[in-house]
């Protein structure tokens, strides 16, 4: 949902406006009006388009009621009426079309209602004293937050290494395991798999988000999200391939900013290339677990990232975690890779293919289809290092003492071995 309606002011706006297209529907919004104690006026002949124009030179109402009959392209006109639309209004749309996708798709767009014409006065008192109680809700202030907000990137030197799976099975523990609100962040735009790896529809809150910055808050939050637990949010997409995404990275980082309100923790799934378009997304980060595998390819890649996120996120606490490590025929040793790299290996997390196919099929994280398996044991160390800061040093006493490497003569010295 990306338009910008919470409840806030109320007082000094009138309580009820309605936009609609027939006479009829008219008709029962009056007479409803009426019982209200509501002046009849309010409610206006002209349906959504009538609204958007009405509203661009006048205050809002605290309850909207428009009529989406007349209008062609029903989620486009809602957009256009969140331009124009101040926080604090809660907007009930009636239409005759009765499709569940549309519902759905009017929903994650800001909507409190979709009331199906022709409307009955009880559906519309309905929907009126649901809209009175979200509007008198009290504000939760949670003041009783005992831990500071927690926010982790999974990084993947490569395609394929299993951050995105790491980054799911983290999310899942610390919404089930410690009981924390989660939200994992999939920020790989076009092939994101974190909705798909939960067996859930990721819907269009990302895209609208990068689409419409200026929109996003904390209602955006509630409604763009999907549920995947009750502790655990998910924000994903899968855009279109043929649609390039075209923005200066406004829009993720003010998802930051509400993830920090909403949640207890952010998992972001972070794509490496995301790193040189968009530095900033790093800025505010606690720890980087930078996911590689023993190859010649990903030791490269964990120098150059290594190095970016010392320079660029210097107040991050950066994991290297090695996943899908193969008891046999490893590219490169651990001892080499840690020598290229210039610092130990803080986590090892073995390859099962078993245990992978199987929580693909369940679509369920790996973490929670297969809990006894030997990577489900290695990600719960990395929660708990993450979250206990039981973190090893990056280098071990005896190899602080002697002279080191650069860090291209390591890596050379592993083209020279192979």
């Amino acid at each position: 949902m990306n338009a910008p309606w919470k409840s806030t002011i109320a007082g000094a706006r009138d309580p009820f406006m309605g936009y609609v297209c027939d006479d009829l529907t008219l008709d029962v919004i009056r007479t409803v009006c009426d019982e209200m104690g509501w002046p009849q006026e309010k409610a206006f002949k002209g349906g959504l388009r009538n609204a958007v124009q009405s509203l661009s030179i006048s205050a809002s109402p605290q309850i909207l009621l428009v009529d989406l009959s007349e209008s062609g392209d029903p989620i486009g006109d809602i957009n256009g009426l969140a331009e124009v639309c101040e926080p604090g209004t809660v907007v009930i749309a009636m239409g005759q079309v009765n499709d569940v996708r549309l519902y759905r798709d009017l929903m994650m767009s800001g909507l409190q209602d979709y009331l199906l014409k022709p409307i009955s006065p009880d559906s519309l008192r309905d929907a009126i004293a649901h809209a009175q109680m979200i509007l008198n809700a009290p504000k939760h202030d949670d003041g009783s937050k005992d831990h500071p907000h927690m926010s982790m990137a999974i990084i993947g030197t490569r395609g394929g290494v299993g951050a995105s799976t790491i980054a799911t099975s983290v999310a899942w523990l610390l919404s089930q395991q410690q009981g924390q609100l989660t939200g994992l962040l999939d920020l790989d735009v076009h092939f994101g798999t974190g909705a798909l790896s939960l067996d859930l529809e990721p819907g269009r809150g990302l895209t609208d988000a990068i689409d419409n910055p200026s929109r996003i808050d904390g209602l955006f939050i509630e409604r763009a999200m999907i549920k995947a637990n009750d502790k655990l949010s998910i924000l994903s997409a899968e855009a279109p391939i043929n649609s390039p995404i075209l923005t200066d990275g406004t829009a993720f980082f003010q998802l930051q900013e509400e993830f920090r309100a909403a949640f207890e923790n952010t998992v972001i799934d972070l794509p490496r290339s995301m790193l040189i378009a968009y530095p900033h997304l790093l800025q505010d980060v606690n720890v980087a677990v930078v996911t590689c595998e023993l190859t010649l390819a990903s030791a490269r890649d964990a120098i150059r990232l290594l190095a970016w996120l010392k320079s660029n996120a210097p107040q991050c606490q950066t994991l290297v975690v090695a996943n899908k490590v193969q008891s046999g025929g490893v590219e490169i040793s651990r001892k080499d890779f840690e020598s290229s790299i210039e610092r130990k290996i803080d986590l090892m997390i073995p390859y099962d293919a078993k245990a992978t196919a199987q929580a693909a099929k369940l679509g369920k994280p790996l973490v929670e289809s297969v809990r006894s398996s030997k990577v489900s044991a290695g990600i719960i160390t990395l929660v708990d290092m993450v979250k206990n800061s039981t973190v090893p040093e990056s280098v071990d006493d005896d190899s602080a003492a002697k002279p080191k490497k650069s860090v291209m003569a390591g890596f050379k010295s592993l083209l020279a071995k192979k």
